[in-house]
Parts: C-alpha cells; sequence; structure tokens
C-alpha cells in the first residue's frame, strides 16, 4: 500500500514509519519540522527512518532487524498540515490507500500559553486531512486521540464507554474535537476513521518535554527534578513499541458500521457510521515514584526530589481498558516499565554521548 503517514519526524510517527517500511508498505511522510523542541532530535529519527528504507541500518523494532525482506520506499516532504492547499494538492497528486495521522501540537501545559497552536494544528490540520480523504478514495484513517479527553473524569479504568466531556485543557478538548469531526465525515461520507487514545507513550527518541526525558537529563546533571502531585500521580505508561503495533493493528481493522448501534440508547464508541475509538495503553498502572524508582536503578543514581502540587490542567491519575482495541485487533502490549526505562536509558546514554 502507499500510505501517507503525519508527523513523521516526531517520537511516534518515525516509529510508525519504520514498521510500515519493514512489511514493504510505501510511505509518504510529511512533518512541519516546529522548534516546539529540539528540531535536531525530529532530523535525527528521519534519518533513522531513511537509513532503515535504503537498508543501511537494522532498525528500532527487534523483529525486523537484520531482515532481509524487501522494504517499502519512504519519500519526506516538509509540510505543515494546517495548509490547506498544499495538503489538498498533496492528496490529489499521491492518490494514498491509507492515511495514519499523527501531526497535533502535543503537550497540556503549553496550550495553556499558546491555545492557537492547538487549534491551528490539532483542527484546522485535522480537517484538512478528513477533507483530502473525502476527496481521494481514502480507504482507512487512523488519528491519535489521547487519555486527556477522559478530563474531569475520575471513573477508572478509563473505558470508552463512558462519556468524555467534561475537559480540562484545551489540548483535550481539540482531541475530542477531532472525534467528533471525523464521526461526521464517517457519517456523511461513509469513510472509515479509527481514533485512538494513547496513554502516557515513553520510549526511545522520545519527546524531550515529557518526564522521563527530564527525569534523566536532571538527574544524570544532578540537578533536582520536580515531581508534581507530590509523587502520587498514576500513569498508563506505554512503550513506545507497543503502540505502534497496536496503531498499525487498528490500521489493518478498518472501522465499520455497529449493526447493533441505537440512537435510543447510543453507544459512545460505536457508530452507524463506520467509526471507532479505541483506548490503546500498557493496561498496567504505574505511581509515578515507582517510575521514579525504576529510572534511578537504571542510571545507578538517585534522583533529587523536590515535591510539588499538581499543574493546572493536570489530572491525578491515568488508566487505560483497551479491551475493544484487544478484541478488534488482537492487540497486546508486553513491556514492562522496568524494560522500557532500561531500553529508553540505554538510548539516551549513547544519543547524548
Amino acid at each position: 500500500m502507499k500510505l501517507l503517514v503525519t508527523g513523521a519526524a516526531g517520537f511516534i510517527g518515525s516509529h510508525i514509519c519504520q514498521f510500515l517500511l519493514a512489511r514493504g508498505d510505501d510511505v509518504v511522510g510529511i512533518d512541519n519540522l516546529n522548534d516546539y523542541y529540539d528540531v535536531s532530535l525530529k532530523d535525527a529519527r528521519l534519518a533513522e527512518v531513511q537509513a532503515f528504507a535504503g537498508g543501511t541500518t537494522g532498525g528500532w523494532f527487534p523483529e525486523f532487524s537484520g531482515s532481509n525482506a524487501a522494504r517499502g520506499n519512504f519519500r519526506f516532504k516538509k509540510l505543515d498540515v494546517s495548509d490547506r492547499d498544499a495538503i489538498a494538492d498533496l492528496f490529489a497528486a499521491e492518490k494514498f490507500d491509507g492515511v495514519i495521522h499523527m501531526a497535533a501540537q502535543a503537550g497540556v501545559r503549553h496550550s495553556l500559553d499558546a491555545p492557537f497552536d492547538y487549534v491551528d494544528s490539532n483542527v484546522t490540520g485535522f480537517l484538512t486531512i478528513l477533507e483530502g480523504c473525502r476527496h481521494n478514495g481514502v480507504r482507512h484513517l487512523v488519528y491519535a486521540s489521547t487519555s486527556s479527553v477522559y478530563g474531569a473524569n475520575t471513573n477508572m479504568p478509563f473505558s470508552v464507554h463512558n462519556p468524555a466531556d467534561h475537559q480540562v485543557a484545551l489540548y483535550g478538548a481539540t482531541k475530542r474535537a477531532n472525534e467528533l469531526m471525523a464521526h461526521s465525515y464517517s457519517h456523511l461520507f461513509n469513510i472509515p476513521t479509527t481514533g485512538l487514545r494513547f496513554f502516557t507513550v515513553y520510549g526511545p527518541w522520545g519527546r524531550p518535554d515529557m518526564a522521563l526525558f527530564l527525569f534523566t537529563r536532571a538527574i544524570l546533571a544532578g540537578e533536582p527534578i520536580n515531581v508534581f502531585n507530590n509523587g502520587h500521580h498514576i500513569r498508563d505508561f506505554t512503550f513506545v513499541e507497543d503502540i505502534v503495533r497496536g496503531v498499525v493493528a487498528a490500521f489493518d481493522t478498518p472501522a465499520e458500521p455497529d449493526p447493533e448501534w441505537t440512537g435510543d440508547a447510543p453507544a459512545s464508541a460505536t457508530s452507524k457510521a463506520p467509526w471507532r475509538v479505541h483506548n490503546i495503553g500498557n493496561g498496567q498502572p504505574v505511581e509515578l515514584l515507582r517510575y521514579i524508582e525504576v529510572l534511578e536503578n537504571c542510571l545507578g543514581k538517585k534522583a533529587i526530589m523536590e515535591m510539588r502540587p499538581m499543574q493546572p490542567g493536570d489530572v491525578p491519575d491515568t488508566s487505560a481498558s483497551v479491551e475493544t482495541l484487544m478484541e478488534a485487533t488482537g492487540y497486546k502490549p508486553t513491556t514492562s516499565v522496568e524494560e522500557g526505562i532500561r531500553r529508553f536509558v540505554e538510548w539516551y546514554q549513547s544519543y547524548y554521548t
């Protein structure tokens, strides 16, 4: 297949590109390479994807390393998903079989300071992708949502069968808007769409603004780390390779109409339209203090912890019910935080030394 992956220079998007290439798909990756964080890290991810496509590296996924199987072709274009004309031209020229949409302005805290960045990228940008799919016969659109859509909900584990209507930050609100926008296009134009609510993804090549990256840098430098909510946050930390396998499995299982759906008692995760939403997480939540303890063990160095209250827009706990994704695709995350953090630390020390 010929597939479009948006956010191809991002943490998750770059891993998805490499996985698809390994199984022989042709991939066009786009990214605007903005400076929300270090652009050189984005460039390095792209270089790794391009080297893998060219057969000069074994890649990030153990099952593909050393493989002599033919790899798909990879092309990268620097484009912003909010550029309406450029995205329309791209879809018209390429005629993609499918789209995996990972491009977004991420981060809860940044949305307090730069709200228009989120509307431009996450709302306008998503609309350009929907329009491209509508007018060019795309068979399936899979897109990144987030656990943040659960907002003020404290009924855990979070289930896609429960409401997600009380947002506590603009970031979550834009992602919930994506789910509703996708439903309207699935309903009106019969486009299969699947939204995946990610739960705290971590691993090698991760984002520098996320806790694991910030903690590692500070601990190695002998600097204190800010531990919010006094370390009592619970998070469904999910290793990036498990996430990617789930994303691709979801892409390979196009959304279908639910024949039992009724407007008299409307289910929240299915529809009469070919539309689905799933949680994608580890299903084994871990307290932040334990997460830090594992990191200390991997680094062989204790953290200097400064306890802080919970930040505005944050939620105390997240825990994923992933049954619907497991039932639909066979998704089964296998990486423990001990293994995942160890692999992150190995990458971090290799990359920055």
